[in-house]
């Protein structure tokens, strides 16, 4: 009988092949006492150098599937192999207390994971505890001779069902015979549900349950798109999900013929939809995927991907090549975003109560100018290359911004006395997610050139709701009819001073908030790579003037987002 199980749609599209479950092997281990720690030691030396190997070759099989992005997670786990404080804690334990190796390591390396997983307010540190358990996991396996699973060996079409996947699970796994995953853990920005997008292959994750409702060989449909699972599905159920899937793929197909086409409604109104990078390598799939420019760089991970803070010339080669690589289309930066869920090794922070409400984005640029100035610097370099966008995150008052704008004239200033002419093609905006920007939107438009609206925050900062915590995840709700009718308010203030109005966070590739953006008039939707065509299809079949009759009707009608979400499947047929 069919199972259904509900998971996070973490990678569209629709899988379908029997369960492979993926199980480790018996790692147990008796512990002991030993005569010869020298000699232990030397076991471990052996088995994390066999575990740097065996990850080398793993990535060098991966290259040309992923991207540069993904291939990094290999060097952190190579890193993680040669951290220093970590083996000499194990080295400390054998020859301290005659430990054997493995009860060291597994010890050692569970401490060092439960350390990152204990930190709940910092999204980004918990799920790297992942990364931690994956290499132990591969430490332990060379100590005791035994083999992790070949998922390069598959080849005939499956589901993989696992309690979590790791990095280096999904680089091995080849599109053409894995159909799906399912994990009981996870979230959509894990390292595994990142490169399952990338590889295209559908994916649902934080299952729960998934591993103890599914047998190897039972058929699994698998719905990345709306998070579900059917466990043991029947031949009926097998062919409306085949119907689906094969719709999908001609739907893919229709979509990839508008990469150059223009971003414009029904009504023949233009708009653009721009693409969310993390890295200038990313630019090259915003190009194929069509985008009108790149609506948010986070420059943070610049930051994050160094050991050490990134030089102005450093940064300067970063953003040029993103500059260039868009040709001519633009691109806008976010200044350096870190605190929150986003720590650096290197520039040690106060530790918070609510770090998400502290010492953040603009709040510690304002505070060490020797960290802002080189990265205002760079971008305004870069800016000579083609169209750039700076916008400052994290403004909650007019002073803030004026700060912070005063700071980049005195770059620019700098920069003329050498370069007279230089920063003609930059604009200065601003990230809309602090509640009272939001609210003093009219006066913050007479100060920029944009605004971009981040939803992720604003929505959780709007419903005091931390959007990483499930058990108040039913408070995300970007359709609810006040938080929209905020949205107009900002939208409208920007146009009132021809100021434009551009949205970052996920609500802006919500094929439900479309319509409703598009009819308050929102200019430009920045997004995943791999959903600006979607967008651009779905955008063309929209009239913006019916579009705006739907939004006053949603404002003034309706009470809850469910019945926002309602209104627009009765209007639009979505």
């Amino acid at each position: 009988m069919a199972t259904d199980v509900k998971g996070i749609a973490a990678s569209d599209g629709y899988g379908i092949a029997p369960a492979y479950l993926l199980v480790d092997p018996d790692l147990s281990y008796d512990k002991k006492t030993v005569d010869d720690p020298a000699a232990e030691y030397a076991r471990v030396e052996k088995a994390f150098a066999d575990s740097t190997a065996e990850l080398t070759k793993i990535k060098e099989n991966a290259k040309g599937r992923l991207g540069d992005e993904e291939l990094e997670v290999f060097d952190a786990h190579i890193a993680i192999l040669s951290d220093p404080e970590m083996m000499g804690q194990i080295k400390s334990d054998i020859e301290d207390n005659h430990t054997g190796a493995e009860e060291a390591v597994d010890k050692v390396m569970t401490n060092f994971a439960d350390m990152l997983a204990a930190m709940v307010d910092n999204k980004y540190m918990q799920e790297r505890a992942a990364d931690v358990k994956d290499v132990k996991k591969r430490a332990l396996a060379h100590l005791l001779g035994k083999q992790l699973p070949n998922i390069a060996g598959i080849d005939k079409p499956v589901v993989i069902i696992a309690r979590e996947i790791t990095p280096s699970d999904t680089s091995q796994m080849d599109a053409k015979f894995v159909k799906g995953i399912v994990t009981d853990l996870g979230g959509r920005t894990s390292h595994a549900a990142i490169m399952s997008r990338t590889l295209r292959i559908p994916a649902v994750v934080g299952s729960e349950t998934i591993t103890s409702e599914a047998k190897n060989g039972q058929m699994v449909v698998v719905d990345g798109l709306n998070g579900d699972v059917i466990v043991d599905a029947d031949d009926a159920t097998v062919k409306e999900y085949e119907a689906k899937a094969a719709a999908f793929e001609k739907e893919r197909a229709e979509w990839a013929k508008l990469v150059d086409a223009p971003s414009v409604s029904k009504d023949g109104k233009e708009f653009e939809i721009a693409a969310n990078i993390g890295t200038p390598d990313d630019v090259a799939d915003a190009v194929k995927q069509g985008a009108d420019g790149v609506g948010l760089f986070r420059s943070e991970f610049l930051y994050m991907g160094s050991d050490h803070m990134p030089t102005e010339e450093e940064q300067f080669a970063a953003y040029k090549q993103a500059v260039v690589g868009m040709k001519g289309k633009p691109v806008v930066v976010r200044t350096l975003d870190i605190g929150g869920d986003k720590p650096l090794d290197y520039l040690p922070l106060p530790e918070e109560m609510n770090p998400f409400l502290g010492y953040r984005a603009i709040r510690i640029c304002l505070k060490r100018p020797d960290i802002f100035k080189p990265q205002l610097r760079a971008l305004i370099r870069a800016s000579e290359f083609g169209p750039l966008g700076i916008m400052f995150p994290m403004i909650g008052t007019l002073a803030e911004l004026r700060a912070a704008k005063k700071v980049y004239n005195e770059c620019l200033e700098e920069l003329q006395a050498d370069h007279p002419g230089i920063g003609k093609n930059v604009k200065l905006g601003m990230m809309i997610e602090v509640p009272l920007a939001a609210i003093n939107a009219d006066k913050m438009a007479e100060e920029v050139d944009f605004f971009s609206i981040g939803t992720n925050d604003l929505i959780q900062y709007n419903f005091a709701a931390d959007r990483g915590n499930d058990t108040v995840s039913y408070l995300y709700q970007p359709l609810n009819p006040a938080f929209l009718g905020l949205l107009k308010h900002v939208i409208d203030a920007a146009h009132r001073h021809n100021t434009k109005a551009a949205m970052c966070g996920e609500m802006a590739g919500d094929k439900y908030a479309l319509p409703l953006l598009m009819g308050m008039g929102l200019d430009e939707y920045s997004m995943s790579a791999t959903s600006i065509l979607r967008t651009r299809s779905t955008m063309k079949d929209l009239d913006t003037n019916a579009c705006a009759k739907l939004v006053e009707e949603a404002l003034d009608k309706c009470a809850t987002d469910e019945e926002v979400k309602q209104l627009v499947e009765d209007r639009l047929g979505l």
